[in-house]
């Protein structure tokens, strides 16, 4: 039973790593999002604006 603690911080340690990997990931996800968004949001205008012109 001497190798259990050695075991239970080896998971917390992959676990925390994990959780630090994912992070980063997500930050670097969410900085890209809004350039791309904005294109489709424009071109999803563009599109609705040549479909459906303004009457008055």
């Amino acid at each position: 039973m001497g190798g259990k603690p050695d075991i239970i911080r080896a998971v917390v340690l992959i676990f925390a790593v994990g959780l630090i990997i994912t992070g980063f990931t997500s930050l670097q996800a969410s900085e890209e999002k809004p350039a791309t968004a904005m294109k489709s949001t424009v071109a999803a205008d563009s599109a609705q604006m040549t479909k459906n012109p303004l009457t008055q």
